[in-house]
């Protein structure tokens, strides 16, 4: 987590989301437009609905409003990561390993390639490992403009 807010909340909100069959992919908190958000950034096995982020946000704020992990006042907002959202914390790849991502590169890789897909093999070090037809490519997160998951409409 970036910041000992976002941890706080998130080790706050674990138990919770386990109950209520999510997965917290990501926490945030940070100032916008002046006033403070604490987002957290739900999934689960076929996608979140407006009611699954409802239902976690209201079992979640007595537990917030309990222990209080956040100095000063605060907006408390439950998204869906997502269909165009960059994966970048650790958590997210461990989650979403297994699953197809759109990588597209700074750099080109040495055969040229700067945009692909593939299959998320394991992360670790900073390093996703990305399967491409049974070829394992390692990218280091910060090489990559964005690695995020694949969706065919």
């Amino acid at each position: 987590m970036a910041n000992k807010t976002e941890a706080a909340a998130l080790a706050l909100a674990e138990k919770t989301a386990e109950e209520q069959g999510v997965y917290i992919v990501d926490v945030s908190y940070k100032k916008e437009g002046g006033d403070y958000i604490l987002r957290y950034y739900i999934d689960k096995d076929g996608g979140v609905g407006i009611d699954d982020c409802e239902n976690f946000s209201r079992a979640l704020d007595p537990i917030l409003d309990a222990e209080d992990p956040v100095d000063g006042n605060y907006t408390l907002e439950v998204s869906s990561p997502g269909a165009d959202r960059k994966l970048t914390k650790e958590r997210e790849f461990l989650y979403y390993t297994g699953r197809k991502v759109d990588v597209k590169l700074f750099k080109p890789l040495e055969n040229g390639d700067k945009e692909f897909s593939g299959v998320l093999a394991g992360f670790s070090d900073k390093t996703a490992e990305i399967d491409v037809d049974g070829n394992i490519i390692s990218i280091p997160v910060k090489e990559a403009s964005y690695i995020k998951l694949s969706f065919e409409f």
